[in-house]
């Protein structure tokens, strides 16, 4: 831990060694909140520790200092990038320096602070303010700024008197005396500043990976982030443009196609320059991954999903230079698609996120290379329980996983007999879209609800609002009524949602209890158990 004087920040800023890198946000601070920083000082109270990572490796793209652009610093010297602190060090720097105007057009909210000297001394209340040119009053606002220039502090205490003059000496005094608590991690590592920044976020800062490793790939013609909306341009027709948007899901695939491996310390391992050279891998595996998903899995959309994570691997094995048409051989794809249902039954991706992502980004690899490839070949048991135990909610990973297995059935409509369209239905995917076979109201009034609940999923699938509202809150029995009279037809709509005659019947323990046998068959042919 070493100490600044506010003197101190002010130099180390002023000559460029104190830098702000591109991976922090910008300065958010208003004034009233730089007046609150500049009470707490003067006050002695607590207000922080800074947090500075000091390296000779000066990054090739950080950020101006709120509204006040620095110089280059000088050469061979270390330079300390704020890792912890951004907000007040701008602050500090902006009160006192008097060096640097405001950038034009840049915080044009920034203030001048004043120590107010008509303000009541009380522990609680701040004596200090912010205010325009025109709202001083030279008598009783007394300008920080002047407090490190000997010539302006002069100048400000001339039209003084008396106690005046002695409390803006001990405000000085009290200023100039103030330590500021720095904790500096000295490494060339970036990768110990990952494990840093991951450490810092869990505390409730919010830091940007993205904007970390732009940083360190950025050149004149390449920008990660740019990069990355145009990759979500390209898929918003498809309906994933939540891939880009999903900042942390795309750095991992960079890193497990670049890497092998999708952890936060394999990113910050990458080099830029390699980034930039290879991030046509990266456009095609993610690109092909989604077009695999659609075609084979009825994905249609990253919701619909049951781990965003199941894309990181899948890129990995659609990672292909430049115009090159991916392809996938029959062999391999069967074993993608036990490895995708394995790993949805299974929760893979609940625990133990990274080391079972590592895994199945190697053997993905293997398999894409012809080699031996043990891809999916994790313990997978789906029972019917599965289906009597978990209730549907439209957000969670076994309801996702649930509809994805009835789209497989292609569902067919309960009035018209038509086949659902799941690119439709899939790309809304809200709950309007999926009802009870034995709707709730029949449930009650027959006193089956108990106790084996209403809405396991067992008990759902595609069905309309408004094929809903049609066949109403009836019995099995009589909204049979109001669906194709055609029996051939019929039984391809029972067949379709995965279900039998037993609905006819009114009895809903035994219904659910063969349909989710049924479903579990299917689930294990899926996985191939």
């Amino acid at each position: 831990m070493e100490d600044y004087s506010i003197r101190g920040i002010i130099e180390s800023v002023g000559s460029g060694q104190i830098r702000i890198p591109a991976f922090q946000r910008g300065f958010v601070w208003d004034s009233e909140r730089v007046a609150y920083l500049m009470d707490s000082i003067y006050k002695g109270y607590p207000f922080g520790a800074l947090m500075f990572w000091r390296t000779k490796e000066q990054l090739k793209f950080d950020r101006q200092l709120g509204p006040f652009a620095l110089p280059d610093p000088k050469e061979d010297y270390p330079v300390d990038y704020v890792l912890d602190g951004q907000q007040r060090v701008t602050s500090i720097f902006g009160v006192f320096q008097t060096d640097y105007e405001p950038i034009q057009g840049e915080h044009t909210d920034w203030m001048d602070i004043f120590f107010d000297l008509g303000a009541d001394e009380t522990a609680q209340d701040n004596q200090f303010i912010a205010l325009k040119p025109d709202q001083v009053d030279p008598g009783r606002h007394f300008p920080l700024r002047t407090l490190f220039d000997t010539t302006a502090y002069r100048a400000a205490t001339e039209a003084l008197e008396g106690d005046a003059i002695k409390i803006v000496d001990d405000l000085q005094a009290r200023f100039k005396e103030t330590k500021i608590p720095v904790q500096v991690t000295k490494t060339e590592e970036k990768e110990t500043v990952a494990i840093i920044f991951e450490r810092v976020n869990r505390q409730g800062v919010e830091l940007d990976t993205l904007q970390l490793l732009s940083a360190w790939t950025w050149s004149e013609d390449f920008q990660l982030a740019d990069q990355f909306e145009e990759l979500s341009e390209v898929l918003a027709p498809f309906g994933f443009q939540g891939v880009g948007s999903d900042t942390d899901l795309l750095l991992r695939c960079c890193a497990a196609i670049l890497t092998g491996d999708a952890s936060p310390s394999a990113l910050m391992k990458l080099n830029g320059a390699e980034v930039r050279k290879k991030f046509d891998l990266i456009k095609n595996g993610v690109q092909y991954a989604v077009d695999y998903l659609r075609n084979q899995f009825s994905v249609q959309k990253l919701d619909n999903l049951p781990y965003v994570t199941q894309l990181v691997p899948l890129s990995v094995f659609f990672a292909i230079d430049g115009e090159k048409e991916a392809s996938v051989s029959d062999a391999q794809r069967k074993v993608i698609n036990r490895w995708f249902w394995r790993s949805s039954f299974s929760r893979r991706y609940s625990s133990g996120v990274l080391r079972n992502l590592k895994a199945d980004i190697e053997q993905m690899n293997n398999l894409r290379n012809d080699a031996d490839s043990s891809l999916g070949g994790f313990a997978t048991n789906v029972t019917s329980d599965f289906f009597l135990q978990h209730v549907f909610r439209i957000s969670n990973v076994n309801t996702k996983t649930f509809l994805l297995l009835l789209s497989t059935k292609s569902p067919r409509s309960f009035i018209s007999g038509q086949k659902v369209d799941l690119a439709d239905t899939l790309k809304r995917a809200n709950r309007s879209e999926f009802h009870h076979m034995m709707p709730r109201s029949f449930l009650e009034r027959s006193g089956q609800k108990e106790p084996i609940g209403d809405s396991i999923l067992a008990n759902f699938c595609f069905l309309s609002r408004a094929d809903n509202r049609k066949l109403g809150g009836e019995a099995p029995s009589d909204y049979k009524q109001k669906m194709p009279t055609d029996e051939a037809v019929l039984e391809s709509i029972l067949t379709s949602a995965v279900a039998n005659e037993l609905l006819w019947d009114d009895n809903y323990e035994a219904f659910v209890k063969s349909r989710a046998e049924n479903l579990a068959v299917i689930a294990r042919d899926l996985c191939q158990l």
